[in-house]
C-alpha cells in the first residue's frame, strides 16, 4: 500500500573515492540502506556502473538480493539498469524474479548507460545507446504484459515468439521509471510508455527551473501513444545533507564535495570546471541542493514543487560521502525526523490533537478535577490544599478561583 503524501528515497550510484577498499564501501552502502528501513524512508535505487573507478556496483539485482534479505519495508530498484548492455528478456526475467523473492518490493529503473567508458568497452557505440534503450524498453514492457509471444528482430537482439514463463508477482506488473538528465530523450521514453520518471538533470545547474517544461514533454508524448502520465511517478533526485545549522552542514561536506566533483566529474570525466567560488553554497541558492537545517531542506522542497508547476510524488538523495559516516547517517535521521513527516502528512492530525487539547483544556479538564476531588469526598477524605491549583494550573483557573488562591 503506497503511503501517505510524498515518498523519499536514495539514488545510490554509489560515489566511493579512489583509495579507499572497495569491499568495505560496499559494505557501508549495505549498512545505509539498513539505516534508511529502519528510519522508514521509502526507496532505494542502485546503479550499475562498470569502468572509471568510482561507482564500484556492477550488478545492481545482485546488491538488490542481499538487501531484500536485510530489509523489512523499504522498496528496492535499479538506479538504473542500462539497457542496452542486456538482452532484454534477461532483464525482464531477472527482476520478474526479485519481485517474487521482494513480496512486490522491487522496481525497474532504465538508462542508456551514463559511462561512455562502459560502452566502448562493449563496443557500443554512443550514437546507438538511446535507440538501443527504446528497443529494449519496448521488448521489456511488452514480455511483462504477459500477453501474446513476442516477436522482435533488431541488430543487436532477437526475440523470436518470448514470453516469460514466470509473471510478475505484483499485479499487473512492479513500477519501472526512466532516467531523465537534461535532453528531452528520457521524458519521451517514459511518455511513450506511461512509465515513472527519474529527474537526475533535477540536481544540476539550471535544471529546477526545466522540471515544469520536462514533465510537458513527457505529457505530450504519452498523449501521442494513448498512455497518461501520473505525478505520483515522477521522482526528483538532488543532493541532500542536514545538519542542526547551516554552516554546521556545510562545513561537514565542503572537503567531500571538491574532492569527488575535482578528481572524479572533472579530471576523470572530463566536465568543466564550476565557476562559483561556493559551488554548494551556490546549489542552495539555485535549489539544486538540499544542504543546511531541516528548516532549510523544508524551504528547498517547497521550491522544487513550485517549479514543478503541479508536484511530483518523491524526491531521492544522491547517495555521497561528502561528509563523514556519523555526520551523513545523522543527516538521514534528521530529514527523517524533522522534514519528511512535514510532506507526508503524519503532523497533521499530531497538530491538530494538540491545539485542541489547548483551546479547550479548562472547559474539557473542570469536570475531571470535579471527579478527583469526589474520589476524596466519598471515601471520606479530605481534599488536599491547593488541590485545583495543581491540577489546572494558575492560569487555567476562572477569575475568581484565582482571587481566592491569591
Amino acid at each position: 500500500m503506497a503511503r501517505r503524501g510524498m515518498s523519499f528515497g536514495v539514488f545510490l550510484a554509489p560515489f566511493h573515492a579512489l583509495g579507499e577498499n572497495p569491499t568495505v564501501a560496499m559494505s557501508r552502502d549495505m549498512e545505509l540502506i539498513e539505516w534508511l528501513d529502519h528510519l522508514g524512508y521509502d526507496e532505494a535505487w542502485i546503479g550499475e556502473h562498470h569502468s572509471a573507478g568510482w561507482e564500484i556496483i556492477a550488478a545492481p539485482e545482485i546488491f538488490i538480493g542481499a538487501a531484500l534479505e536485510r530489509t523489512k519495508h523499504i522498496r528496492l530498484g535499479s538506479g538504473v539498469t542500462s539497457l542496452p548492455y542486456h538482452h532484454p528478456m534477461l532483464v525482464a526475467q531477472r527482476f520478474v524474479q526479485l519481485d517474487h523473492m521482494s513480496r512486490g518490493r522491487t522496481m525497474l529503473g532504465c538508462g542508456p548507460g551514463a559511462l561512455v567508458t562502459d560502452a566502448y568497452m562493449m563496443g557500443i557505440k554512443p550514437t546507438d545507446q538511446r535507440r538501443r534503450m527504446m528497443e529494449a524498453l519496448e521488448a521489456i514492457v511488452a514480455l511483462l504484459e504477459c500477453g501474446e509471444p513476442v516477436t522482435m528482430e533488431t541488430d543487436w537482439f532477437t526475440l523470436r515468439e518470448a514470453r516469460l514463463h514466470l509473471a510478475p508477482w505484483t499485479e499487473g506488473r512492479f513500477p519501472i521509471a526512466v532516467a531523465s538528465t537534461i535532453t528531452p530523450f528520457g521524458m519521451m521514453a517514459a511518455g511513450r510508455h506511461g512509465i515513472g520518471v527519474l529527474s537526475i538533470g533535477a540536481g544540476i545547474p539550471g535544471g529546477p527551473e526545466m522540471l515544469a517544461k520536462q514533465w510537458q514533454i513527457a505529457e505530450e508524448e504519452a498523449a501521442k501513444h494513448g498512455k497518461t502520465m501520473d505525478r505520483g511517478d515522477w521522482r526528483v533526485v538532488v543532493n541532500m545533507h542536514l545538519a542542526e545549522d547551516d554552516e554546521e552542514a556545510l562545513r561537514q561536506v565542503k572537503a567531500g564535495e571538491r574532492l569527488e566533483t575535482v578528481t572524479y566529474f572533472e579530471e576523470t570525466l572530463g566536465r568543466p570546471p564550476g565557476r562559483a567560488d561556493d559551488p554548494v553554497r551556490e546549489g542552495v541558492k539555485m535549489g539544486t541542493t538540499l544542504i543546511g537545517s531541516p528548516e532549510t531542506a523544508i524551504r528547498g522542497i517547497e521550491y522544487l514543487l513550485e517549479l514543478s508547476k503541479g508536484g511530483f510524488g518523491g524526491i531521492l538523495f544522491r547517495a555521497n560521502e561528502w561528509a563523514n559516516r556519523e555526520d551523513t547517517m545523522k543527516s538521514y535521521e534528521l530529514f527523517a525526523r524533522y522534514v519528511a513527516p512535514r510532506f507526508q502528512g503524519s503532523m497533521d492530525t499530531l497538530h491538530g490533537s494538540n491545539a485542541f487539547v489547548r483551546e479547550n483544556r479548562l472547559r474539557v479538564l473542570e469536570g475531571n478535577v470535579e471527579a478527583v476531588k469526589r474520589a476524596f469526598t466519598d471515601t471520606g477524605r479530605e481534599v488536599p490544599a491547593g488541590f485545583e491549583d495543581r491540577t489546572l494550573g494558575a492560569g487555567d483557573l476562572p477569575k475568581e478561583d484565582e482571587d481566592a488562591a491569591e
